[in-house]
C-alpha cells in the first residue's frame, strides 16, 4: 500500500485576506474551488504550481469567533531558493513571527493566527 501527500487543511474566518496573504507572501494560488450549494462553506485549494500538493482553505459562512489554535505546537514548511529575499519581504510584510538564526530558519503567521516555517533548500 503506498500514500501520497494530498493537501493540508486551515480553517479561516476571512478567506479573501488569507487567499491575498498565501499569494503575496509564499506564492500560493488558487488550484480548485468547492462552494456548498447553499452557500454555508467554501473550499479553496492553493497550490505553487509545480508539486501536487495544496494548502486548503476552508470558510464556513457562520463561523464569526476566530479559531482556537491550542498550544500552537504545529505547523506547515516550506522551503524556499531564496531564504534573504523571503525573509526581507516577510519583514517587509510584517508577519515574522520567530526567528531562529541558530537552525536558520525563521516562522511567518498568517491573518488566522496559522505559524508557517521557512526553510532554506540546502
Amino acid at each position: 500500500m503506498k500514500f501520497t501527500f494530498n493537501h493540508f487543511n486551515f480553517n479561516v474566518l476571512d478567506l479573501e485576506k488569507s487567499m491575498n496573504f498565501y499569494k503575496e507572501s509564499l506564492g500560493l494560488t488558487e488550484v480548485k474551488r468547492k462552494q456548498a450549494e447553499d452557500g454555508s462553506f467554501i473550499l479553496v485549494y492553493l497550490g505553487d504550481g509545480e508539486t501536487g500538493f495544496t494548502l486548503e482553505l476552508t470558510w464556513l459562512r457562520d463561523r464569526k469567533e476566530p479559531y482556537d489554535l491550542g498550544e500552537m505546537e504545529y505547523h506547515l514548511a516550506f522551503v524556499t531558493d531564496n531564504y534573504e529575499e523571503s525573509f526581507k519581504k516577510h519583514q517587509e510584510m510584517g508577519c515574522v513571527s520567530y526567528v531562529n538564526e541558530e537552525m536558520g530558519i525563521y516562522f511567518i503567521t498568517d491573518p488566522d493566527g496559522y505559524w508557517l516555517e521557512v526553510v532554506p533548500a540546502k
